[in-house]
């Protein structure tokens, strides 16, 4: 990833980390709510979230689901290095990373290890069969060190905005 690529920092004041702030606990807010949680009327309120949105720095809207109601009992995070890191070309790791849906996130690492998976799977069964016919038959990993998640301390989808970070209103 080209990290020169990325646009630059968006300068936020305390209203647009209140915005946003509530949009990250829950975007389903009409604007008239938002605004009444932000003490703006809604004019500016949708002015200001459009203005976000245009910059980039509100990317998407998306439902969170429960993956327990879903039947999606299993978390594993699998620490994978491969043999060689090919650049230029599609490389056959990458490749089947993005065609797996049961790959919820896959970071590049620094270190021991090359990449990070997360995989949710219903089960013990499916994780191995994910690492047998997928990850194992990639002719470039080299290995696979996996770990379970056995309990969550803390999730959250919510960044860290600095000021006014303390703020429930």
């Amino acid at each position: 990833m080209n990290y020169s690529s990325f646009p630059s920092r968006v300068d936020l004041d305390d209203t647009d980390r209140r915005i946003l702030q509530q949009l990250q606990r829950d975007a389903s807010l009409s604007n008239q709510a938002l605004a009444e949680r932000v003490h703006l009327s809604p004019a500016p309120c949708l002015r200001r979230v459009k203005r976000l949105i245009e910059a980039g720095v509100i990317e998407r809207t998306v439902a969170l689901l429960s993956r327990h109601h879903l039947g999606l009992g299993v978390t594993a995070y699998a620490f994978v290095s491969l043999d060689s890191h090919r650049s230029g070309t599609e490389d056959p790791f990458e490749a089947m990373v993005r065609s797996s849906p049961e790959i919820v996130e896959c970071v590049r690492l620094s270190g021991e290890y090359d990449y990070l998976l997360r995989i949710i799977v219903p089960s013990m069964q499916a994780y191995s069969k994910l690492l047998d016919d997928r990850l194992l038959k990639c002719r470039s990993v080299r290995s696979v060190n996996t770990s379970f998640d056995l309990g969550v301390l803390k999730q959250t989808t919510a960044l860290p905005l600095g000021r006014d970070e303390r703020s429930n209103t």
